[in-house]
């Protein structure tokens, strides 16, 4: 009989529980999109902040390598009297003298790393007795790096010293001879901290986490088929081709979307104790809570980012005849999508109109700027119609490729851009979508 060609959204639920029923069953598919968002990467950014908690505690407690020259007399400069440069580091435990037989030798052992930093009493041209020290170190090395701020910390102290004592001895107290102060002050709150964590962080994750979710559905429901030898068989069923399409295409968003809210529900509960030991310094009242306007933009954000990739996974994935292929396939356009979102994470860039049409590049804008409490209505609204033409002009070409009976047969030797070429070219005889079952 023949099939009408529009689509029967009763076979479409039908089609599309069969492909979930399926989807639960394979453990690739399971693992991929539902374990590894809720799991995997909170471990991994709990593994990433413990490392640098590790690494910074071992590094305060590394003990610097200095090669000295010139701190065996008075410090000058007011401190007669005091004792020499060289004594009070002594008294340093993270200090450790090496002698060197020249200041230029010692900065060549800095190079090469047996020298930590040289600490080098300079002579004075000046007719006052004056202090000029000279620091080598090496911005290569992290020990290089440590000594250096160890010894700024204490050139410092011994700065501040010698001014007061030379007030002092000139009959200034300590306004008197203090050119002017600086005062730091932090006025963003525990929440305003906690949201702009979270905003540097969660995009990338965010948009890796829903294309992973659609990547290996998407080889699934195409590639898996072909692989599975049930493709043309189910082109066979009593339903158009449109229905089967869009049963497959909502497959595929429903775990992308599944796989994103996963990762934000997983990395929202888990943020604070995974980041609490690094990020103490910013005081013990950081807020990772998001306004509930927030969530809904988010949750809307997940769907549409997860709709557009799914549509465009399955345009690359339905040329594949095997999974190992599909995947190879897929691999160039998941780095294109999801690369350049790392650069986002760049604080100073804002959702603007021109950046609001770019697909990706504009849901994972609009994630980080709802998670900080920014809410540009108007370029939400721009990236949703954006992305929305996108979807429907993605959706509209894969019901095309599978009208094409060389594509679903596995017969089409190239991909998406032969098949564009040899459309273009008007060589492609797509079928009408009606077929006799």
């Amino acid at each position: 009989m023949n099939r009408p060609s529009g689509i029967d959204w009763r076979a479409v639920g039908v089609l599309y529980a069969r492909e979930t029923r399926l989807a639960l069953r394979d453990r690739t598919i399971v693992v991929n999109s539902i374990l590894i968002p809720v799991v995997l990467y909170p471990f991994l950014l709990w593994v990433t902040f413990t490392g640098v908690t590790f690494v910074r505690g071992q590094t305060s407690d590394l003990t610097a390598r200095i090669a000295a020259f010139g701190l065996e007399g008075g410090l000058g400069g007011g401190l007669e009297g005091r004792p020499a440069l060289r004594k009070e580091l002594e008294t340093d435990p993270h200090v450790s003298f090496v002698t060197a037989s020249s200041p230029a030798a010692g900065a060549l052992d800095v190079r090469r790393g047996s020298l930590d930093a040289v600490l080098e009493v300079l002579p004075s041209g000046r007719a006052e007795a004056a202090l000029q020290v000279r620091l080598t170190w090496a911005r290569s090395k992290e020990r290089s790096t440590a000594a250096r701020e160890r010894l700024t910390t204490f050139l410092d102290r011994v700065r501040e010293r010698a001014l007061k004592h030379e007030g002092a001895s000139r009959g200034m107290d300590g306004p008197a001879w203090t050119l002017f102060t600086l005062e730091v002050r932090n006025v963003a709150t525990g929440r305003e901290m906690g949201r702009f964590v979270l905003g540097l962080l969660l995009p990338l994750l965010f948009v890796v986490m829903v294309s992973m979710g659609c990547f290996y559905t998407a080889i699934d429901a195409t590639a898996g088929e072909r692989e599975r030898s049930t493709w043309e068989t189910l082109m066979t069923v009593a339903a158009p081709r449109s229905s089967i399409v869009v049963a497959k295409y909502l497959y595929v968003l429903s775990f992308g979307f599944l796989a994103g809210v996963l990762n934000l529900a997983a990395m929202a509960l888990t943020m604070k104790s995974v980041t609490a030991p690094l990020l103490a310094r910013f005081g013990a009242g950081l807020d990772f809570t998001v306004p509930t306007a927030g969530v809904l933009v988010l949750l809307a954000g997940a769907l549409v980012l997860a709709a557009f990739l799914a549509a465009a996974m399955m345009l690359f994935a339905v040329f594949a005849k095997t999974f190992k292929e599909g995947q190879a396939m897929l691999t160039p356009f998941y780095m294109l999508a999801t690369l350049p979102v790392g650069f986002l994470a760049v604080p100073g860039i804002e959702l603007t109109t021109p950046l609001a049409l770019v697909p990706v590049v504009n849901v994972s804008l609009v994630v980080r700027e709802v998670i900080m409490g920014v809410f540009r209505w108007p370029q939400i609204a721009i990236a949703a119609v954006s992305s929305a033409l996108v979807i429907a002009g993605s959706l509209r070409l894969v019901v095309r490729v599978l009208s094409a009976e060389e594509v679903v047969t596995g017969a089409f030797a190239g991909g998406l851009v032969a098949f564009l070429r040899k459309l273009l070219r008007g060589r492609s005889r797509p079928v009408s979508g009606k077929r006799v079952s």
